[in-house]
Order: structure tokens, then C-alpha cells, then sequence
């Protein structure tokens, strides 16, 4: 059984393709992700893929991986940016450019570990700890 996750990216539907461009990379990631499908075009636009990255992933698997991979991508950025990564039960966990750059390679997995647990809690438990990112 797969867990659907979506990312949404602060910024265009360009910064989410080099997000989605990124994940690909690792090759743990590469079967998750959801082939793009273009969004609905507003009317009188031209359409465009949208800023929303599909993930199928394995209860309890690859969810360390994915955050590592979200850590490292808003490192390599330039100007603010966010990934809002929304869970099939609607929990959010975001993570800001300006809160991962100058993070210690030790410091970023302490980061992309507790994205992952906020992303494996129950939604009860994500919603009310503080200490959630």
C-alpha cells in the first residue's frame, strides 16, 4: 500500500519541475515520484505544469530520504523560498530556504530526521507537538 504525498512549492511552476528534477536524481526517490500531469490552465492562460510534486511512498519508508532531498535542494537556492509537504490526512510540515541555509552537513540531518518524523506521526500528535518544523 502507498502513502500519497504532495510537495508544494513556494515560488513557480519552474522552481517546482527543478524540485521534482532533483528528487529524480536519487535513485531511492526516482519510482516515488508521480509523473507530471499539467494543471487545469486558468482561463485566458496559456496552462503550465503545476507547483505540486506527487510522491507514492511506502508506509514508513523513504520519508527520511525525501527530506534529506528537500533540505538539500532549498540549500542550493537563491532568494526565499518554501516546500510545503502535505500529507494524505492534510498534515503539513513546511521548510524554509532561509531556515536550512549555513545549516552544518550535521545540522541539515538533524533537520531532514525530524521533517521525517513530523511526516511518519499521526496527524493528532504532528498538529499539537511544538517542536514540529
Amino acid at each position: 500500500m502507498h502513502v500519497e504525498v504532495a510537495l508544494e512549492v513556494g515560488g513557480t511552476a519552474e522552481d517546482a519541475y527543478e524540485l521534482r528534477q532533483w528528487l529524480r536524481g536519487d535513485p531511492e526517490l526516482r519510482p516515488a515520484v508521480v509523473p507530471l500531469v499539467p494543471a487545469s490552465p486558468a482561463p485566458g492562460s496559456m496552462g503550465a505544469f503545476g507547483s505540486v510534486i506527487e510522491l507514492l511512498l511506502q508506509p514508513g519508508g523513504l520519508t527520511v530520504t525525501l527530506a534529506a532531498g528537500v533540505v538539500a535542494w532549498l540549500q542550493t537556492r537563491r532568494g526565499s523560498q518554501t516546500v510545503t509537504i502535505t500529507k494524505p490526512d492534510g498534515t503539513q510540515v513546511v521548510v524554509a530556504s532561509q531556515g536550512v541555509r549555513g545549516l552544518t552537513p550535521e545540522s541539515s540531518g538533524e533537520l531532514a530526521l525530524r521533517v521525517a518524523r513530523a511526516l511518519e506521526e499521526p496527524a493528532r500528535q504532528a498538529a499539537s507537538d511544538p517542536e514540529t518544523p
